[in-house]
């Protein structure tokens, strides 16, 4: 088979494998994609490097099913639990996961974006109402403990979240109305708010073309997946739309760096359920 060519996604993974909610992707160290629901939800599936199925990694207790998942740089895989207001940790090697922090004021946390020293930032949104954003930092017990982000405006649907490479800006996306916005980071306080895109409205088969997840590079660029139009567009500080990726699926929800120099981009697919995978020129932020 000839090299894959810049730019040009394939499908990495069987149809079918995540046929409810496939969402989180995410790389560890030794190049282990994990993606969460597998086959059902609740669960966390992993794609050894090299191969195109799936196979089960984990579980959540009862009732929790995972949205964002993130590594730090000791290895320890953290994730979203939507429906159970928990962050989760699994602990390096380890595939039984443990409460990191919990807040019942916690509407139904989504995206994880991870800085360098490890402390956590959570994207929170709730039909309906103003969206939120955590800071979670690891306490000397091990523990998350975390705080709700003040802001200067009023947040939309609150959904992917990164930071850039310098770690003082925070990318967030608003779902509904499209928007990408840009937050200085002062402790707890997400200052100088700043609009860097607002997405077309595009309607196709009667479905908006959402935003969902984003991702940095280590250029500061920005990768936003767009559902129902099919891209991902990679989207510079300032704005600037430099390409629309065109994918296999029509409905990305999520994606992440990986591969050998990171310069692997998967996407998770919830139309089929499955994972596709482009190369670019420049690694992601995390790699």
């Amino acid at each position: 088979m000839a090299e894959q060519a810049l730019f040009e996604s394939r499908r990495l993974t069987e149809p079918g494998e995540y046929p409810d909610g496939i969402e989180g992707p995410a790389v560890d160290a030794a190049g282990n994609l994990y993606v969460v629901n597998f086959r059902e939800k609740g669960t966390i599936g992993r794609v050894r490097p090299g191969a195109s199925t799936s196979e089960l990694f984990a579980r959540l207790p009862t009732g929790s099913i995972g949205n964002g998942i993130r590594f730090d740089r000791e290895g320890r895989m953290y994730v979203a639990d939507f429906k159970k207001h928990n962050v989760f940790v699994f602990e390096s090697g380890q595939s039984e996961p443990r409460v990191y922090f919990h807040s019942d004021q916690f509407h139904q946390p989504n995206d994880l974006a991870i800085a360098a020293d490890g402390t956590l930032y959570a994207s929170d949104p709730k039909r309906g109402q103003p969206g939120q954003v955590w800071r979670i930092v690891r306490g000397p017990d091990g523990k998350g403990h975390g705080e709700l982000m003040s802001s200067e405006r009023t947040m939309g649907i609150t959904n992917g979240i990164d930071l850039s490479p310098d770690g003082t800006t925070l990318y967030v996306g608003e779902s509904a109305t499209r928007e990408l916005w840009a937050y200085r980071l002062q402790g707890t306080k997400l200052t100088t708010p700043r609009l860097v895109k607002r997405f077309p409205d595009l309607v196709v088969n009667h479905e908006h073309a959402d935003i969902d997840g984003l991702r940095t590079d280590v250029d500061g660029w920005i990768f936003v997946t767009r559902i129902v139009n099919g891209t991902v567009d990679v989207v510079s500080p300032e704005g600037t739309v430099a390409r629309e990726i065109t994918l296999v699926g029509k409905e990305p929800t999520n994606l992440t760096f990986g591969g050998p120099n990171g310069k692997t981009v998967f996407v998770t697919q919830s139309q089929g359920g499955f994972v596709e995978a482009f190369r670019v020129d420049r690694p992601g932020r995390e790699f």
